[in-house]
């Protein structure tokens, strides 16, 4: 089983030339089925003897994987969808057969080297210190709970006096879902922050928020909603958390990787202040799945509040400079997430990614010209990154739910309505520069 055999050769000849195959083509969008219809197709495949390598590449290749949405689909649309270049697909197999474990310096220092260059990439992108640094996480979930987890201890340590009542982390309602989930299984509490019409929490609602409140640890503001697309008043929030001593935790998941786009770089500001970030590769920096980055401002404090002990990991931190990824974030055993990432700008340059998601942030504008030249359809605001959030005027929730079922079954997008106040509308996100306006033409035209 561990020998690496002729039919085991061939068997990875076979599926480096699937993988080939798939990258070179024009993908198709995929589908799903009910469990039961998936259990009948793909039969028992765990057995005592094995399907052999050729039979269990066969039933994956052919069964399985058709089987399952393209999320790099130009017409996939839905949820925050992602684009991995070839470059960063290939060196996942090489990361694997090398069995490269990240979560130490003393076992993975080449692997940690160059995750912490792409880490120092997104950290000047931000502005942050040369001191800033982090790792990469799981996804956008576990790095907020880290960031939060972070900032908590290091407020429990400052605090002079008896314990809050309660903690609490501050925070509006278009902040992501997991920033809620993250404050259930830390049990803090969660203080509201008022947001505009549009969403955007703004300096002055926070400020307004944290005064008088006790036990704030954290407040998070969002750079780039899952919504809609928009940034919260990162200016103003940083300036209110200086004010009160508050950490600043910005959730940049999707839209910080605008950072690197001249076009919307402005829109940024504020973001240098912040105690801790994160950014998800597998979204708009066109890495795989899964893949986080969570930076800190002050590294110490993220291992202040990570860092594991045990007597079996004591001989980890005899040499003081070695730098543990482990000790950053909710991990201990982790693989090297952020190499995909890191090879690929190894490959193309930072001039090739600042082009890329130009490009995505243009059809994204030509997107919203052709919603305001149809009469029929409305934007609910306007797009300050990827994300185009539109009414069809006469169209109830479950019209819109038809619309997009209706685009998934027959195979021509992949799309999903959301609610805005309230109101069920359309919305379309863009983060794979092959998507062309056209496309978003033959997305628009279903909706006559």
């Amino acid at each position: 089983m561990h020998e690496l055999t002729p039919e085991l050769r061939a068997l990875g000849e076979g599926i480096l030339a699937a993988a080939l195959e798939r990258l070179a083509a024009e993908p198709g969008l995929g589908g799903t089925a009910p469990p039961a219809e998936v259990a009948a197709l793909a039969g028992a495949s765990i057995t005592a003897g094995g399907l052999g390598p050729e039979e269990a590449l066969r039933r994956f290749r052919d069964v399985l994987l058709p089987l399952t949405i393209a999320i790099d689909h130009p017409r996939y649309l839905a949820f925050i969808p992602s684009a991995p270049t070839p470059a960063s697909a290939f060196v996942e197999l090489l990361l694997s057969a090398g069995s490269v474990y990240a979560g130490t310096w003393l076992e993975g220092a080449g692997a940690v080297h160059a995750e912490n260059e792409a880490l120092r990439w997104l950290a000047d992108l931000a502005g942050l210190p040369a001191g800033a640094g982090g790792c990469f996480v799981q996804g956008g979930t576990i790095g907020n709970l880290s960031a939060l987890h972070a900032a908590r201890e290091h407020a429990r340590h400052r605090r002079t006096g008896p314990a809050p009542e309660r903690w609490l982390v501050a925070c509006s309602e278009e902040v992501h879902s997991s920033v809620r989930a993250s404050a259930r299984l830390m049990d803090v509490g969660v203080l509201p922050v008022a947001a505009d019409e549009h969403g955007r929490m703004h300096g002055a609602a926070l400020r307004e928020a944290l005064a008088g409140a006790d036990g704030v640890f954290a407040a998070v503001a969002t750079a780039g909603t899952t919504n809609a697309g928009l940034l919260d008043d990162l200016a103003g929030a940083a300036a209110a958390c200086r004010e009160h001593g508050v950490w600043l935790h910005v959730d940049g998941a999707y839209g910080a990787a605008g950072l690197c786009a001249p076009s919307v770089r402005g829109r940024y500001a504020g973001i240098e202040h912040a105690d801790s970030l994160i950014v998800d590769p597998h979204k708009w920096l066109f890495a795989p799945f899964d893949s986080c980055a969570l930076l800190y401002r002050e590294p110490a404090l993220g291992r202040a509040a990570h860092r594991q002990s045990a007597s079996y990991l004591d001989a980890l931190y005899r040499d003081e400079e070695a730098y543990n990824p482990s000790d950053h974030g909710v991990h201990l055993t982790r693989r090297a997430r952020g190499i995909p990432f890191w090879f690929s700008l190894a490959v193309h340059g930072t001039e090739a990614y600042a082009a890329a998601v130009e490009r995505t942030l243009e059809v994204t504008r030509q997107g919203a010209e052709e919603i305001r030249a149809r009469e029929e359809l409305e934007l609910v605001a306007e797009p300050e990154l990827s994300i185009l959030a539109f009414r069809r005027h006469g169209w109830a929730d479950e019209d819109h739910h038809r619309w997009a079922a209706g685009l998934r079954e027959a195979g021509t997008a992949f799309v999903f309505p959301t609610t805005v106040r309230g109101e069920t509308v359309a919305r379309l996100a863009l983060v794979n520069p092959r998507t062309t306006v056209e496309d978003l033409r033959v997305v628009l035209d279903t909706m006559r």
